[in-house]
């Protein structure tokens, strides 16, 4: 199948998506943070593939890529690997943080129910709740 590589990096983005959404990854959010993090790895990798076909060290199947060549006879797909992946990482990576985050924090106000329900006349200077005598 000709578009086979694009289809799969189709697939890792949809299925990676909903942690945008769902679990608050806040990674498309800032397109500043995800371009510094994305873009600097994937022209190294790209370099990398540039040398690695100039050399003949490896090539790509043209029965499973688009035929749409960059400079340096590297396939779009390639190229978008090297976008696609990372950001999926990073989306991966970022839901996983936030949902931590969100766990924590419901641990802390379990482990101590008090000071979700003291309010602050009932509290002394220390933080400690007044007892009544």
């Amino acid at each position: 199948m000709a578009y086979e590589y694009l289809i799969v990096l189709a697939g890792c983005v949809l299925v990676t998506l909903p942690l945008e959404f769902v679990l608050g990854a806040r990674v498309y959010r800032r397109p500043a943070r995800l371009a510094a993090v994305v873009l600097p790895v994937a022209a190294i990798f790209y370099l990398w593939d540039l040398v690695a076909v100039a050399r003949g060290h490896w090539g790509f199947n043209p029965a499973r890529t688009s035929g749409i060549l960059l400079p340096g006879q590297v396939p779009l797909e390639e190229a978008l690997f090297f976008l696609v992946i990372p950001l999926c990482g990073l989306l991966t990576y970022e839901a996983v943080g936030a949902v931590l985050a969100r766990w924590r924090a419901r641990r802390t106000v379990i482990a101590d129910p008090v000071a979700e329900t003291a309010s602050p006349s009932a509290t002394d200077s220390t933080g400690e709740a007044q007892g009544h005598a």
